[in-house]
């Protein structure tokens, strides 16, 4: 008995109709990259391991995919080595590549590479796949697309403002509700120094990061495991916790950090970027959120993540700033700033609240009923010239009862069947029936442009 066949867990088929859709999420996100200046790129989906590892933490690398070596991949392991089972070591040993994980570490690997050939302030935009060997739930998948926006060379806030922009416009566009939440890394580095734990930092971001899923209670015992004494995650509550407008916050914050020179530091840029996106106006929410951490290493200014307000699923949008990115790679102080957008979580959210113009679905605005060899050949010759006129179009393939032409044309909501039988072949006529209204109209083919068109 064969196999029934299936896909792997995290992973998806998409149909045509979701292929549909899910292109329309794409074109929207692309105009806008266009709209705002930034020039696409792709890069491999594979890249070494030695890019890879070391560039999201240690709870990221356990979610890189490794990919093993071809051969004998074997030939480097002894019979201590794998009786060992000391994994990274073995892991070492067996990959030499990996699935990328994210878009932005690939672009810095990138922009490094291929330096002698950009010009900075480097604009770029990338829609491709990731893979994270994570655990599959709702909204989470082991195979999802990023579609991520960066500036590198610049240190201007500008870029954050633009970026906040940028997100805006796409919600807007696609009819999404969603609020931004704004953070900066300095602000996490500063809270740590006041409560005396300036050398915890990724483990306060990493606690802090899952506030939202676990809970603050949960959260604190999670620092007490790290070593965090008492005090100090009593000082830390109220810093998780603060409420008011972003203008209280800010002012709550200046006065919390005002002895920490970087936390300082990460309050004037997290105001000047709010000052900037309020005054060029925003559709969206936006709020400062000292909870956000998004913890991933290479972040050290703003931290952006979007949520939507109408659907409740993880962030669909995320970014930051990242200045010592590219230093790993060789190439020291080019600051960075970006912004990837979930394409995978706007898919499941737009469906949900069915914000598809129905424009989407239509993939043939009309089809030609197939009488047979006469009327086919010219029911293709219409074909052609709507073809040139930039109309879908498409003929029935085969010679089948009228019935079954016209069901089909129902089920693949095609809004027009045209009909060329014996009469209308005689005089150059086209019978056109909307297939919504059930009205008829006999036609010549320039007449079915202007319709159609």
């Amino acid at each position: 008995m064969a196999q029934k066949p299936s896909i792997p867990k995290g992973t998806r088929d998409f149909s045509p109709l979701e292929m549909a859709r899910r292109n329309y999420i794409f074109d929207t996100i692309k105009k806008a990259f266009a709209l705002f200046g930034y020039q696409q790129i792709e890069t491999p989906a594979m890249e070494n391991l030695s890019t890879l590892m070391g560039k999201y933490g240690e709870e990221g690398d356990k979610l890189l995919f490794k990919i093993l070596n071809s051969g004998d991949f074997l030939k480097s392991c002894t019979d201590e080595d794998l009786s060992a089972r000391i994994l990274p070591k073995l892991t070492n040993k067996l990959c030499e590549k990996g699935l990328r994980y994210d878009l932005t570490v690939p672009f810095a690997r990138f922009v490094v590479q291929h330096r002698n050939e950009l010009q900075l302030p480097f604009k770029r935009f990338q829609i491709q796949p990731v893979w994270r060997a994570d655990r599959p739930q709702k909204g989470r998948y082991r195979e999802f697309y990023q579609c991520d926006a960066d500036v590198v060379g610049s240190d201007s806030l500008n870029n954050e403002i633009e970026l906040l922009s940028l997100i805006d416009t796409v919600f807007s566009d696609l009819g999404i509700n969603v609020a931004v939440k704004l953070n900066n890394r300095k602000i996490l580095a500063g809270i740590a120094e006041v409560i005396g734990h300036s050398d915890r930092i990724v483990d306060i971001t990493v606690a802090i990061d899952k506030i939202d899923k676990i809970g603050i209670e949960n959260v604190n015992a999670e620092l007490r495991d790290k070593g965090l004494d008492e005090a100090a995650i009593e000082t830390l509550r109220p810093l998780l916790t603060l409420s008011g407008s972003n203008a209280e916050k800010i002012e709550t914050l200046s006065k919390l950090l005002a002895s920490s020179e970087t936390g300082m530091k990460g309050v004037e840029e997290l105001k000047e970027v709010l000052t900037g996106i309020d005054l060029i106006g925003h559709k969206c929410d936006v709020e400062v959120d000292v909870s956000l951490a998004r913890g991933l290493n290479y972040y050290t200014g703003t931290i952006i993540e979007v949520k939507a307000k109408d659907v409740q699923i993880g962030s669909i949008t995320g970014g930051g700033r990242y200045d010592n990115l590219t230093g790993v790679f060789g190439m020291p102080g080019l600051s960075g700033v970006g912004i990837s957008f979930g394409a995978d979580r706007i898919y499941d959210v737009m469906n949900q609240l069915d914000l598809y113009p129905q424009s989407v679905t239509q993939a043939v605005k009309v089809m030609f009923v197939n009488f047979g060899e006469k009327e086919a050949l010219q029911s293709l010759k219409y074909v052609k010239d709507l073809h040139e006129a930039g109309i879908s179009a498409e003929l029935y393939p085969d010679t089948a009862k009228m019935k079954k032409q016209m069901s089909y044309a129902d089920s693949e909501k095609i809004p027009f069947v045209a009909i060329v039988g014996e009469t209308e072949l005689a005089d150059g006529t086209i019978m056109l029936k909307n297939m919504i209204e059930g009205s008829q109209l006999k036609v010549t083919i320039d007449q079915l442009k202007d319709i159609l068109v």
